[in-house]
């Protein structure tokens, strides 16, 4: 499989989330993905976020096999039961399906965490703008703030310097052939897309994103992610 070709003006732009974590960390009953925010489940705010950019051709949903929650929950949105044991596993699956749906190699894919339900269509059209005539695509990021500490044993082993550090987030963009070869390549065990591209020996675009794009993961997430969507809904 080719790592890249040239640019191509009638590229498509699919959205795939992966959506088939137990959500461990987080500290609810089942998947946190489901858990109700403002109302809603977490999943459904990062959906409606993806079906409001017109770009978006399809959708795509990776969920564990056995899953249930959109046989119960219907959507637009393409629902495959093909997520597997790592995040990894589960994008290459759904881009597998992608392709069966009838996306190209040199379409554009955008990867988004399921649990990153504070996406807004603004943020998804900035990284489309800023990717779509790029050679190898890229990702949200968020410039680091805090001073970052390096640990050993719960104490402060050094410090490290923030000037160049930035925080991954999603959607992570790039072509659906140069991905999946990318993970191919990678194992299972890459945490991110970028990090699988990166090892191809390419060097994705940072695209400003921010604070608000945060990653619900732990049970104080929850408090704050409901907080800011009932503030946008005011």
């Amino acid at each position: 499989m080719n790592e890249s070709k040239p640019n191509s003006p009638n590229s498509r732009f699919y959205a795939l989330v992966p959506c088939a974590g137990t959500g461990s960390r987080a500290g609810t009953p089942g998947p946190k993905q489901y858990e109700r925010i403002a109302g809603q489940p977490m999943v459904w705010h990062t959906l409606a976020a993806f079906a409001a950019v017109r770009r978006i051709s399809r959708t795509v949903v990776v969920v564990a096999p056995g899953d249930g929650f959109f046989e119960r929950n219907p959507t637009s949105a393409l629902v495959v039961p093909c997520g597997g044991p790592t995040r990894a596993s589960s994008v290459s699956n759904g881009l597998y399906e992608l392709t069966r749906a009838g996306a190209t190699e040199q379409d554009w894919v955008l990867v988004h965490d399921a649990a990153r339900c504070l996406i807004t269509p603004e943020l998804i059209d900035s990284l489309i703008d800023a990717c779509a005539a790029d050679e190898v695509g890229g990702l949200l990021a968020q410039r680091l703030a805090d001073t970052l500490k390096r640990e050993e044993e719960g104490r402060v082993a050094g410090t490290i310097d923030r000037e160049d550090k930035w925080l991954a987030q999603t959607p992570q963009m790039f072509r659906i052939g140069l991905l999946m070869h990318a993970l191919e390549r990678a194992g299972g065990q890459v945490t991110d897309e970028a990090t699988a591209v990166e090892a191809l020996g390419h060097r994705p675009l940072l695209v400003p994103g921010g604070t608000q794009n945060f990653k619900v993961t732990y049970p104080d997430d929850f408090a704050l992610a409901e907080a800011v969507l009932k503030g946008r809904g005011r």
